[in-house]
């Protein structure tokens, strides 16, 4: 980073035009939007030339910061193609400065309406009565729906599948029988497994 020290011109924290041209730049190259137009980005460089007027201390990083670009590039950051405005900026990416611009410009460049328009956001519908009745379902990149099955295809079970148990038990009619009288055929007692069934038994209640 360029330091007071070593520019004096820093002490004046008033912006030019010339870093308000090198702060566009440097937004349009940390959030590239091709089909983005000009606007939302010099609306966002104009946010953080008043955000920096609420301290000193952002004043003079955002100047610093700015200064330090130019002198990275030649002289002239707003003169780099993209891939070297690229390099530029991360090798600063870790400073305040350019801290300073990313999270202001998440939160305004994306609030844009005409960024709204150019990414087919209608924008905030609460005020118009909510998305139900505007178009909520009205996908036209996804194939319409199935809601008949075509007569040709035969519909059938995934394999595997079983009819799932109720818990009702067909009996044998000789068996059941058996169970009237409490025993099998050899004497055996039945147990119905049901419920309380093991409990009754020891409080000698007879089933």
């Amino acid at each position: 980073m360029a330091y007071p020290a070593k520019y004096p011109q820093l002490n004046e924290t008033e912006l030019t035009e010339h870093a308000r041209d090198l702060l566009v730049r440097v937004i349009r190259v940390a959030f590239p939007h091709p089909t983005f137009p000009d606007s939302p980005y010099q609306r966002t460089a104009n946010i953080i030339l008043e955000e920096s007027k609420s301290s000193t201390w952002l004043r003079v990083t955002l100047t610093q910061g700015l200064l330090t670009l130019d002198s990275l590039s030649a002289g002239d950051f707003t003169a780099l193609d993209e891939d070297q405005a690229t390099a530029v900026l991360r090798s600063i990416e870790h400073t305040d400065f350019f801290g300073f611009i990313r999270r202001t410009t998440v939160l305004n460049l994306y609030d844009d309406p005409e960024v709204w328009q150019a990414v087919g956001y209608e924008g905030s519908s609460f005020e118009l009565g909510g998305y139900v009745h505007r178009g909520f379902n009205d996908l036209d990149w996804v194939p319409e729906p199935l809601i008949e099955e075509p007569a040709d295809v035969p519909f059938s079970p995934l394999p595997g599948l079983k009819r799932p148990q109720t818990g009702a038990v067909r009996i044998p009619a000789a068996s059941a029988t058996a169970s009237a009288a409490g025993a099998t055929g050899d004497g055996t007692p039945i147990s119905t497994n049901q419920p309380g069934e093991l409990a009754a038994s020891h409080e000698g209640v007879e089933r």
